[in-house]
């Protein structure tokens, strides 16, 4: 009798604390009552991601939220590169969020980051001054980088590249300045950008606004069609 007494004490006592546990935690649970957004905003204010995080508060308990699902769910959100969450007294959530840096325009719908790596930019108006890039699904970071490597040869030309398309069979083609085009192929390129190089300090420079586009595609020299003239015929390497 004396061996159960104690052993019965112990056990009140954790059902006494489990049931307070309980009670507890049920006192604390309640509703998220206020959310915080931190982080330097350059393109997207605070009002518009508080609306994209409501929904993936509605229903979660101060408690009870999942923060790791609620992580990875706000890092779907347009514009966000990183997030991070932590619960702070009294039933608030803390945001901290890292913004997508946009380098490029992409595809007409998307803008491009550092990386290469596309996302939505709609409803937030996008900055202007970004290059226009485009290409198949998953290009992203080959187009953006050989945009990093062709600028400076342009640049050297007083000359900024505007477009850049990667076509689905390889060929590239830029714009020059939003004014002429350059259809450069898929083949020999390096040679190619040489002879329009050499032909635009000859001679084309100085009347490019007369240009419509310049056809690299071709075995030796450079075709180029002017504004009011009909199209240069292409010869038998094509889009090469």
């Amino acid at each position: 009798m004396t061996a159960r007494g104690p052993t019965l004490g112990v056990l009140l006592l954790l059902i006494l604390l489990g049931a307070g546990g309980r009670a507890l935690w049920t006192w604390l649970d309640r509703p998220i009552e206020r959310v915080s957004i931190r982080g330097e905003l350059q393109h997207v204010s605070a009002d518009y991601l508080r609306s994209q995080l409501a929904p993936l508060l509605q229903g979660e308990t101060w408690l009870s939220a999942d923060l790791p699902a609620l992580r990875r769910r706000a890092r779907d959100i347009p514009w966000l590169a990183e997030v991070r969450v932590a619960r702070e007294w009294p039933y608030a959530l803390a945001f901290e969020l890292v913004e997508q840096i946009p380098v490029a325009r992409w595809n007409d719908d998307y803008l491009l980051n550092a990386e290469g790596e596309p996302f939505a930019f709609a409803p937030v108006e996008p900055p202007g001054g970004l290059p226009d890039l485009a290409g198949p699904i998953g290009s992203g970071a080959e187009v953006l980088a050989y945009l990093d490597r062709l600028s400076p040869r342009f640049e050297s030309l007083g000359l900024a590249i505007s477009q850049l398309r990667l076509e689905p069979r390889g060929a590239w083609r830029f714009q020059l300045d939003d004014s002429v085009w350059v259809m450069l192929g898929r083949n020999d390129r390096e040679a190619r950008l040489a002879r329009l190089t050499a032909a635009w300090r000859r001679q084309l420079g100085p009347q490019s606004t007369h240009i419509r586009y310049i056809d690299l595609r071709y075995p030796n020299g450079v075709a180029v069609a002017w504004h009011g003239e009909t199209e240069v015929e292409e010869n038998d390497e094509g889009t090469g």
